[in-house]
């Protein structure tokens, strides 16, 4: 199927994407500021730049797209054009999230995602339980944790010990 757009509009749109400050990125960060926490934005000395870093916490937290890096959720679907480009694309997204979070772990960095299926579409919490999940992860000792939308196997908010 070719694509909808010509090669200008495209670019433009795809130009317009944000990776940084998208909506998910700040609920959290206002929810979390509303809550007393202080945190730097995305470190560019620390693998994977992530969105939050809480220095004081040793942890960094980041706020995943779904489509962006692979979630497998409602949220994610491959686009049915330049399939191949796409599947690569996301694969190496993936595989540098890996990369970092083991890196993060390695230099003592607590480590944190929240997925954009958490915060809309079909299984996604009350945000209040998420930020209140994620300052509670904050606070505690646990290594790991990942928010996603509601599935059908559980809560979708997981605490991982190392």
């Amino acid at each position: 199927m070719p694509d909808v757009h010509d090669a200008t509009t495209r670019s433009r749109n795809m130009a317009a994407v944000r990776g940084k400050n998208t909506r998910p990125e700040l609920l959290i960060r206002k929810g979390l500021h509303l809550r007393g926490l202080r945190y730097r934005l995305h470190v560019k000395d620390l693998p994977g730049k992530p969105d939050l870093v809480f220095p004081k916490y040793g942890a960094v937290l980041f706020i995943h797209g779904c489509f962006w890096h692979g979630h497998d959720c409602s949220l994610f679907r491959l686009p049915a054009t330049r399939s191949e480009f796409w599947q690569g694309k996301i694969a190496g997204n993936v595989l540098r999230d890996q990369t970092s979070l083991q890196e993060l772990g390695e230099l003592g960095w607590r480590t944190g995602i929240v997925w954009e299926c958490a915060l809309r579409g079909k299984g996604r919490k009350n945000p209040q339980l998420v930020l209140s999940a994620v300052e509670d992860w904050l606070h505690g000792a646990v290594p790991e944790l990942c928010i996603s939308g509601v599935s059908a196997t559980g809560s979708g908010i997981r605490q991982e010990m190392a």
